[in-house]
């Protein structure tokens, strides 16, 4: 580790160093981009980058082979690129990639991937972590999704893109949530979510509850298209589905031979088809881990 308060040779200018705290320990092998900001008692490794713009609060831990892109943000106690809380990681060189513009608030803890799960943990764009959010090993989160206070994402979760979590939620490992969901706060998730729904805790297990309306009026999605997607929900989720003794399969089968087809709806349907045919209980990604006799071939 570098001596305190150093930074690695030509990454900043003279007259940036001063960005740093004097009480920050920054090894002189990590890679710095312009106008970074690095607060008190916060460590930094050797093996990782930090974009344009970054900035990390007091007392942040950034380590092992982590890269945050440009503008990302980090408060303090998060720890970022510590190794896996996963038995089977024996030291292998595994990486936490994050794209640009992620804000990390108190607390949040994102661990790196392990060789069984493809060594990387992958966050995309415009990501808000609230207070003490974790990210297991080999997660993919795509962009613009929110966790409230103290989700928690067990290992090989995906998260699609827009996707809304409420506080104290937990998902399954290997796990799907589809795009423009949202998780209900104190939901258990085990099973995948399919995309545009509100997925919620109920009585005896968490459940599909309606369309996320709110949330796709929000990101520009038309009445139309909003109208579409309920008509969806009543023929899959509705109490009438369910009581009308049709497979949910024999449903999206007839969907998706409807014709013209909207698109949103389609996208829906194959999810669901996916999950479904593959994984155990539902959760598509389990299918493809390499110890599972019976992957897809």
């Amino acid at each position: 580790m570098g001596s305190v308060g150093t930074l690695p040779m030509g990454t900043v200018e003279p007259a940036e160093s001063e960005m740093i705290h004097p009480t920050a320990v920054v090894d002189g092998a990590a890679q710095l981009g312009r106008n970074v900001q690095i607060g008190a008692y916060s460590v930094v490794g050797s093996k990782v980058t930090l974009g344009d713009g970054c900035q990390l609060h007091n007392h942040v831990t950034i380590a092992g082979h982590t890269t945050l892109g440009a503008d990302c943000q980090v408060f303090p106690n998060a720890v970022l690129g510590m190794a896996p809380q996963d038995l089977k990681y024996k030291g292998e060189l595994t990486r936490l990639e994050i794209g640009r513009a992620n804000i990390f608030r108190e607390c949040v803890t994102v661990h790196p991937g392990t060789a069984g799960g493809g060594s990387v943990t992958r966050i995309g764009n415009n990501n808000l972590f609230l207070v003490g959010t974790h990210v297991a090993h080999d997660c993919t989160i795509g962009d613009r999704c929110v966790l409230a206070n103290s989700v928690q994402l067990a290992g090989h979760v995906k998260i699609e893109d827009y996707v809304v979590f409420g506080g104290l939620s937990g998902v399954h490992h290997f796990v799907t949530i589809g795009k423009h969901a949202m998780i209900g706060g104190v939901t258990r998730v085990t099973s995948d979510v399919p995309p545009f729904m509100v997925y919620v805790a109920a009585r005896t297990h968490a459940q599909v509850r309606m369309v996320n309306g709110v949330g796709l009026k929000r990101r520009g999605f038309s009445e139309t298209q909003i109208a579409t997607l309920k008509n969806a929900y009543l023929r899959l989720f509705s109490r009438r589905a369910r009581s009308s003794g049709k497979p949910i399969i024999e449903a999206l089968e007839e969907m998706l031979a409807e014709t013209p087809l909207d698109d949103n709806v389609e996208y829906l349907c194959r999810f669901m088809l996916r999950s479904m045919a593959h994984g155990r209980h539902g959760r598509y990604l389990e299918s493809l881990r390499p110890d599972n006799k019976f992957a897809p071939r």
